[in-house]
């Protein structure tokens, strides 16, 4: 892949995992955000797609348990 390509499958990724954090703060601080909610769902199935796995060789599974742990630690 053109460096370029892998920058922005890169920045793809990387919005992601921002927009999946965010929402988990925000779900865990208030329970009833269904917009949130919604997100962490989106996010989910991003990181088990196959666009993702196109995107990288990154495991989204791991990178979603890992994301889930961040969570529960904080």
């Amino acid at each position: 892949m053109p460096e370029s390509w892998e920058d922005l499958a890169n920045g793809i990724i990387i919005q992601a995992v921002k927009d999946y954090r965010n929402a988990r703060r925000r779900v865990r601080t208030k329970r009833d955000q269904k917009g949130a909610r919604a997100t962490i769902r989106e996010v989910e199935r991003f990181l088990r797609s196959r666009w993702y796995a196109q995107l990288t060789d990154l495991d989204g599974e791991i990178l979603l348990e890992r994301l889930q742990k961040e969570v529960v630690l904080k």
